[in-house]
């Protein structure tokens, strides 16, 4: 059962789980749901990198939770709408990224193809565990992944 809108709007889980709507595209809710990370990110980048860390680890705790009790409620384990995770990830994927729409668009892609890829031990995480941290934990390893090759290019870029 996928909510409409306006049950969107009446329970809060669902609405946050749903990235605030992002999540009720018809095809692709996860890249949508990540798509809408984008300009919240924007505004985390100013953070230092220790305040980035805990929005992370609040963020994931809360994703946790939220994932959770939407799947329940929704009766459907990882139902697609449900995005959250796609938020937490790509901000995962973005922590201590450069700055501007480049990075930003690199960041989104890159986290698009492990997530959608699920190379090992995320395909594993993906089947295996299962509640609001399963919902997570795919995507929190996609975004470990997205940001060690986004990093890498980094690298790459600052010595030659």
């Amino acid at each position: 059962m996928t909510p409409t809108f306006s049950q969107l709007i009446r329970s809060p889980v669902l609405f946050l789980a749903f990235g605030f709507g992002s999540g009720l595209a018809k095809k692709a809710p996860g890249t949508f749901g990540t798509l809408a990370a984008v300009p919240l990110w924007y505004g985390l980048q100013f953070l230092t990198p220790a305040l980035y860390l805990v929005v992370l680890v609040i963020t994931f705790a809360l994703g946790c939770y939220l994932c959770g009790a939407a799947s329940q409620k929704l009766g459907v384990h990882d139902h697609g709408g449900i995005v959250w995770d796609e938020f937490v990830g790509y901000w995962l994927t973005m922590f201590m990224a450069p700055a501007g729409w480049l990075w930003a668009l690199y960041g989104f892609v890159l986290f698009r193809i492990f997530d959608i890829a699920k190379p090992q031990p995320i395909g594993w995480a993906d089947r295996r565990v299962h509640g609001g941290l399963g919902i997570m934990l795919d995507d929190i390893l996609a975004g470990i992944y997205a940001a060690l090759v986004l990093q890498g290019t980094v690298y790459l870029l600052t010595i030659f």
